[in-house]
């Protein structure tokens, strides 16, 4: 079918294309416009997930593909014949470049900075000008067919269509189910499948129809390739980042999961989104200096709520504890909590806590859950990741203490992880500053994690009329916390004493996690990629 006469001379017009064929078109405007939004996310995903702070990288691909989308609808104007030809070979471009963004900036993340930046910027201005340049040839072809007035009105409002389409499937279906490195690839292979159609259906507008269909066909097995082996793609691409070997990983709907393993050391650990949340060889002291104690402090302690910590981890230290009658677990993430509860390494970790009848599991967002819960609790253990983006940052604001505040029980002790008084000092400080605006004075407190380096958390209390200023003794199975070490990790060495100034936290002026960014990029360790993270440098 495609071994027909070709056309000797450029089409001057295309108002004899058939509506059928317009109708093409029409489709696959709504269809690009769907691959071109997802391209963009994909980016901005990709660069939060690494980078952190979602606002700023979010905006930086918006801002940037939207000036590179005005570059080639400007650039559109030099294709003066050939049109849906042209159009055909942006899609193949598009296809390959932008099929192969998602797994290049993850393999260049590694290396300098700015490598990663050029790449990253490099991606998103060929992408949008591709994006670019494809709706005004389109628009000059059917403006042939349909007139000027109603090719414009149905281009943009399949154009829109196609972008609403994109920008829904991509949070709820593609991420959760193919993640990013095949989500990339998928979108790619379609590109390549809207151009075989129009070569297909419109080859009698093409100066080389065979030519073009091979082209095409080469692309489309290079996708179909790249897509088929995408979990062996990915897997060596979260290899490439990571210094241990990964034994389990999945993108969830909320986050970014990888477990690795040290054979050798008998090293567990898990990221999420890249950070480093326990290893196996000192996560004792990490949790033991959460929860030990805020659940030795003086008072009832039937009662208690973690807000994180879906591993179980904490869980197992609160269970220690005899008199503890309920346990309720938020987190917003079942693969996480699952993770706790099923995944047999974690289980023998934990000790199978999450299977404990006194644990009840919420798979909620911590601030709906606090807002909507119905009943009270004696001890608080706020176990959150550090604020990164602005999202978990309203976890650390006024507003969420307050609520907080509302389900306490008189005499009751919230605890929360605060990040690091060394590497982010200014932060650690000022989640405590802002705990003291709902709370009064806190105890804050310091203790060296290998893993981790120096971390902080920060205990704050809830008045019942009497002076409790002292701690039980607590259980002596633990192997690193004891009264001594609490009475000790209370002492702030000079170059990470508290700050004058600090910022108090709010929903309405979130400055906590651009505090944290601001602590990373100047503090000790400068690049905030490597180290402590747990990502290569």
């Amino acid at each position: 079918m495609l071994d027909q006469q070709e056309p000797t001379k450029a089409p001057t017009s295309y108002d004899t294309l058939p509506p059928a064929k317009a109708r093409i078109l029409l489709v696959s405007i709504l269809v690009v416009a769907l691959c071109g939004i997802v391209y963009e996310l994909i980016i901005g995903t990709v660069s939060s997930y690494l980078l952190g702070n979602s606002v700023y990288q979010f905006s930086l691909t918006v801002g940037f593909f939207m000036f590179a989308m005005g570059i080639g609808s400007y650039l559109s104007r030099f294709f003066n014949s050939w049109l849906i030809q042209a159009f055909i070979y942006v899609e193949l471009i598009l296809a390959i470049v932008g099929g192969i963004c998602s797994i290049s900036l993850f393999m260049t993340f590694p290396y300098a900075p700015w490598i990663y930046q050029t790449a990253m910027l490099t991606f998103i201005l060929v992408i949008g000008i591709l994006v670019g340049l494809e709706i005004p040839l389109l628009t000059r072809v059917l403006a042939d067919v349909k007139g000027t007035r109603d090719s414009i009105s149905d281009v943009m409002s399949l154009d829109y269509i196609g972008a609403l389409i994109g920008s829904v499937a991509f949070p709820l279906f593609l991420l959760p189910t193919l993640g990013l490195i095949t989500s990339s690839f998928a979108i790619g292979l379609i590109n390549c499948l809207v151009a075989l159609i129009n070569v297909f259906w419109l080859r009698d507008y093409l100066r080389y129809p065979k030519r073009l269909a091979g082209l095409v066909m080469l692309t489309l097995a290079l996708l179909i390739g790249l897509t088929v082996y995408a979990g062996r793609i990915t897997a060596f691409a979260q290899q490439h980042l990571y210094f241990d070997r990964i034994v389990w990983e999945k993108q969830t709907k909320y986050q970014s999961l990888v477990i690795t393993s040290d054979w050798v050391k008998h090293d567990m650990r898990l990221f999420i989104d890249g950070h480093l949340q326990f290893s196996e060889t000192d996560e004792h002291r990490y949790h033991e200096a959460l929860i030990h104690p805020t659940m030795s402090w003086q008072g009832k302690r039937e009662n208690i709520l973690i807000l994180g910590g879906g591993d179980g981890l904490a869980v197992r230290e609160i269970l220690k504890y005899d008199d503890v009658k309920t346990i309720d677990l938020v987190d917003i993430d079942p693969d996480m909590t699952k993770l706790g509860k099923g995944y047999e390494p974690f289980r023998r970790l934990n000790e199978e806590s999450l299977s404990n009848p006194k644990v009840t599991i919420f798979n909620q967002d911590a601030f709906v859950f606090i807002q909507h819960a119905k009943k009270t609790y004696d001890r608080v253990i706020i176990d959150f990741p550090d604020p990164h983006n602005e999202a978990i940052a309203k976890l650390y604001s006024v507003e969420f203490y307050q609520m907080v505040r509302t389900r306490l029980n008189s005499g009751a002790v919230v605890v929360s992880q605060s990040s690091s008084p060394f590497l982010t000092k200014n932060t650690f400080w000022s989640i405590a500053r802002t705990m003291e605006e709902i709370f009064g004075p806190t105890t804050n407190y310091n203790i060296a994690i290998p893993s981790f380096g120096v971390w902080g958390f920060n205990m704050a209390f809830v008045p019942d009329g009497t002076k409790r200023s002292t701690i039980t003794k607590m259980p002596d199975s633990l192997k690193f916390m004891s009264n001594s070490v609490f009475q000790a990790s209370k002492i702030f060495p000079v170059d990470i004493e508290r700050p004058e100034k600090l910022a108090v936290n709010s929903i309405f002026e979130p400055d906590l996690y651009k505090v944290y960014l601001n602590d990373l990029k100047e503090g000790p360790l400068g690049d905030p990629r490597t180290g402590f993270l747990g990502l290569k440098p």
